[in-house]
């Protein structure tokens, strides 16, 4: 998916390039900086830097990746919370900045950690805000695979407020009795069969409709274009474009995705799960975290992942 955001330890990515939180000397120092040097042989990456010299606050600099296994290192340098004026837009410019030295590099993938918000002091809360504002301000116009590396769950909070009121949702939506899975099972099953009916070729009356088609009967009716709908889905172009294919069999993440692109009502997004064989689970975290978002009209595919993370769910997109 063009965004996504792991628990995972950024010198380890296999992406075309990572990005070290830097000084503006460009200098070895700790935390994600440290462990970007050891990982890339500090001899090496060092003295690639000081033929660099300077990065100023808010803009980046690329270097090769040595040892690592991504092939370049972008640095970009954090401003200090507090300190630095204009923080939030220079915290702003630190991601723009990076992507787009590494589109003009031509790279497809790029994997930053939260910056600023290690011994820069800036909040975490902030500095996600800012940093979705500007990797999906990115996303809007270009097409790269972009990842947001946090080592801990802790490190990466929703607000108190929504945490609470999904908690309560969840409470009192998610059910685990017998009768009710018995149910969902039953409809699975139903939508399952249909769309297995339907790739043998069996038509059950002439106005049935595969996912494809109703996907973009949908798309057209809602008035949106298509790149409009993969960018808000978080989906790949390329994978988006094998959706026009009738026999195409989507993954469920996929199928939601596409119901928050489409800004689609609970009855809407009921009927193109079963068009792809799914439906919403009561026994499901996940789906009912997706339901409430649907319910409260809120189609930010950003916060949804983000709300998603937190409660350890798998995120949506392809």
């Amino acid at each position: 998916m063009p965004f996504n955001i792991i628990r995972a330890d950024i010198t380890t990515l296999n992406t075309d390039a990572i990005v070290n939180a830097a000084n503006s000397c460009l200098k070895q120092g700790g935390g994600v900086c440290g462990a970007i040097f050891s990982a890339a042989g500090p001899g090496k990456l060092q003295k690639a830097c000081d033929r660099i010299g300077h990065c100023p606050t808010g803009q980046a600099v690329i270097t090769e990746g040595f040892n690592l296994s991504a092939k370049y290192v972008i640095h970009t340098v954090g401003p200090i919370y507090g300190v630095d004026t204009n923080a939030e837009s220079l915290l702003y410019s630190c991601y723009e900045s990076s992507l787009t030295l590494a589109k003009e590099k031509g790279l497809n993938s790029i994997a930053f950690p939260l910056i600023s918000s290690g011994i820069y002091g800036y909040p975490k809360r902030e500095a996600l805000r800012i940093a979705q504002s500007a990797i999906k301000d990115f996303l809007n116009n270009n097409d790269m695979d972009v990842y947001l590396v946090v080592y801990d769950k802790a490190a990466f909070q929703i607000s108190e407020e929504l945490f609470e009121s999904i908690q309560t949702y969840i409470s009192e939506n998610m059910v685990l009795d017998d009768t009710r899975m018995r149910k969902d099972i039953v409809y699975s099953a139903m939508c399952e069969a249909s769309v297995h009916s339907a790739n043998k070729g069996i038509v059950f009356d002439e106005d049935y409709e595969t996912f494809s088609q109703m996907l973009f009967r949908l798309i057209d009716e809602k008035g949106y274009s298509d790149v409009e709908v993969y960018k808000r889905a978080n989906i790949d172009r390329k994978l988006f474009s094998k959706m026009r294919k009738k026999d195409y069999a989507p993954k469920k993440s996929t199928v939601m995705a596409l119901i928050i692109a489409l800004k689609l009502n609970m009855r809407e997004a009921k009927d193109l799960l079963c068009e792809a064989g799914f439906a919403f689970s009561h026994s499901s975290k996940s789906d009912i975290i997706i339901q409430y978002f649907i319910e409260n009209k809120n189609y930010d595919i950003f916060e949804i992942n983000e709300t998603l993370f937190a409660f350890d769910q798998p995120l949506l997109g392809a």
